[in-house]
């Protein structure tokens, strides 16, 4: 009985999660494009940064730059 009990409470805890509405509503989402949300004040020099580190560090691609191949040559 104890065990059925737990099942019913842990299947209504799991199905309580779906009908919760979204935290970011539709119209809200203009404000998390905001310029104060971003990571870097400034993108460009942020990028340049990005390029010295990674001659600096020798770890080419550890920022997950684009077109980096999976050298299997």
């Amino acid at each position: 009985m104890r065990a059925r009990l737990l099942v019913a409470l842990w299947l209504l805890a799991s199905l309580a999660g779906c009908g919760i509405e979204p935290w970011v509503k539709p119209y809200e989402r203009q404000y998390l494009a905001d310029p104060l949300m971003r990571f870097e004040r400034d993108p460009i020099a942020g990028a340049y940064d990005k390029h010295v580190n990674e001659a600096r560090e020798g770890a080419r691609g550890a920022e997950g730059g684009a077109g980096v191949g999976c050298g299997c040559n």
